[in-house]
């Protein structure tokens, strides 16, 4: 016998159960947000400590360099804030606002996928350019593997954030159960039954059970007989 599913709301119970940091970390949706976080990190870090070269950038000359580190600190942020939320989350009572949280993240990672893909095939682009010409090239290399580490981890964003996307839309999609939604302060179903407890001998059948104080029959009284004197 199977035993009936915990009823959810956008991938998560009931509020009010303890927080489980193990079980937290242990999330694909956090694991994923982490690995994010360090990969905007090595993004903006690399092209910071490399990209420039007397005071250019080193893809071309281009805003590509400050287009990486713009996207990077702010993913940074994003997902430090995501984090914080997903922690959270199971504690929100209110199923709008879980709502609201969910179409969040499906919008902002959605969004962070697509700048993440303009990014890669913009640096690419751009040192593509500047490998073609020797002059424009940093002597000794300076600088090199920083550029190419930034690409290739813009690249990596695009598929992380990618998959991030499909976590908030999956966890969108399932929306919320018939039994947590009425607990939440859903739509309440009417109660049929009476408010009054059956009086002895009367038919449970019966649906339209006698108030406790019903107006006699007009046969049950006795006439009146009024006094002689």
């Amino acid at each position: 016998m199977s035993l009936p599913s915990q009823p959810q709301a956008y991938g998560a119970g009931m509020a009010g159960g303890e927080f489980d940091p193990v079980q937290f970390i242990k999330r694909p949706q956090v694991i994923l947000r982490i690995i994010s976080w360090v990969f905007s990190i090595i993004v903006f870090g690399c092209i910071s400590a490399g990209g420039y070269y007397d005071h250019k950038c080193q893809m071309n000359d281009s805003g590509a360099c400050g287009y990486g580190i713009g996207i990077g600190v702010t993913a940074f942020l994003i997902c430090i804030g995501f984090l914080i939320l997903d922690g959270m989350f199971d504690s929100i009572s209110s199923v709008q606002y879980r709502k609201w949280a969910v179409l969040a993240d499906l919008v902002i990672s959605g969004m962070w996928t697509f700048l993440w893909f303009v990014g890669f095939c913009f640096e690419t682009d751009m040192w593509r350019r500047t490998s073609q010409s020797s002059d424009a090239l940093a002597p000794n290399g300076h600088g090199r593997d920083n550029v190419q580490a930034a690409i290739a981890f813009s690249f990596f964003s695009i598929l992380s954030w990618g998959v991030l996307t499909f976590f908030a839309f999956r966890r969108y999609r399932e929306g919320t159960s018939d039994t947590l939604t009425s607990g939440y302060g859903g739509d309440q179903p009417q109660n049929q039954s009476s408010p009054y407890s059956s009086f002895p001998g009367s038919d449970a059948s019966d649906p339209y059970q006698q108030p406790p104080f019903s107006n006699p029959k007009s046969g049950d009284i006795p006439n009146y007989q009024p006094p002689t004197y």
